[in-house]
């Protein structure tokens, strides 16, 4: 995976549930499944912090992010190398802006070629999360039910443009101890990261309301079909606990990397 690709994949992970009122925090254990290759993600929440751990199962090792919602800063934390990126707003911004320009060019220069030439340039990075046009929304089908872990859910058929991209399962917040208004962060972390990698918001996860062609509920289970590398997320636990002090803070004596390369200062 790419580093954007990498951050957008643990962001999805951090994107997985909220805080909700009946306890301090939240602990979610998730799967992720890339063909033969599976990775157990941990995933911890307290009202305006959300702290995502990837086992080092998948490539790219043992990694980790961590969002401040009331900071709007997010740290990825790349546990193997004891280093750590923090990324500001305006870093996002800024990222954005120079991809947006990125995007814009590779279609001027994409406009001239044959008909299938362009169409594989489109599909190779979409699949990279560097769409050159922004993508139609995704239209959901409703197909019938089914069970994931210990939960009955309903499945639905996401299509952009009639085409089958992805397949996903869901359950009423309250089945799992929540309201709607518990996963008000997400929106947040929507915001923050979905200007940065708009070809891959949508595999970020979302609590759908059911309006305007979306699903309804809290997805167990989201399986991307599009992309050069189809995975499956599915949600196999949910535990309320309290996290110790320092659970939401960059650990001590990492080295702190530039998001634009180079190294600065280690974390004391």
């Amino acid at each position: 995976m790419t580093s954007h690709t990498k951050a957008a994949f643990l962001a999805a992970l951090l994107l997985s549930a909220t805080s909700a009122r009946a306890a301090d925090g939240i602990h979610i254990t998730q799967k992720t499944t890339i063909g033969d290759r599976t990775e157990i993600n941990q995933v911890q929440i307290e009202k305006d912090h959300m702290r995502a751990e990837m086992s080092g199962g998948l490539p790219g090792g043992k990694q980790a992010i961590i969002f401040d919602g009331t900071k709007q800063v997010m740290w990825m934390i790349n546990v193997e190398r004891k280093t750590y990126r923090e990324m500001t707003k305006a870093d996002v911004d800024q990222m954005a802006g120079q991809m947006a320009a990125m995007r814009a060019t590779m279609a001027e220069q994409m406009k001239n070629l044959p008909p299938e030439q362009r169409a594989r340039m489109e599909a190779m990075m979409a699949g990279r999360g560097a769409a050159p046009a922004a993508a139609s929304k995704i239209q959901y089908r409703k197909t019938g039910t089914d069970m994931v872990g210990k939960w009955a859910c309903v499945k639905y058929d996401g299509y952009r443009d009639d085409k089958k991209v992805s397949e996903v399962c869901t359950v009423d917040p309250r089945t799992l101890g929540f309201a709607m208004d518990d996963f008000q962060v997400t929106k947040e972390l929507m915001e923050f990261f979905g200007k940065l990698v708009p070809g891959q918001s949508e595999r970020m996860f979302e609590i759908g309301t059911g309006e305007n062609g979306g699903f309804a509920g809290v997805p167990v289970r989201t399986v991307f079909l599009a992309g050069q590398q189809p995975f499956t997320n599915e949600i196999t636990g949910f535990v309320r606990e309290s996290f110790a002090p320092g659970t939401f803070d960059v650990p001590a004596g990492l080295q702190k990397e530039s998001m634009f390369g180079g190294r600065g200062r280690g974390r004391q």
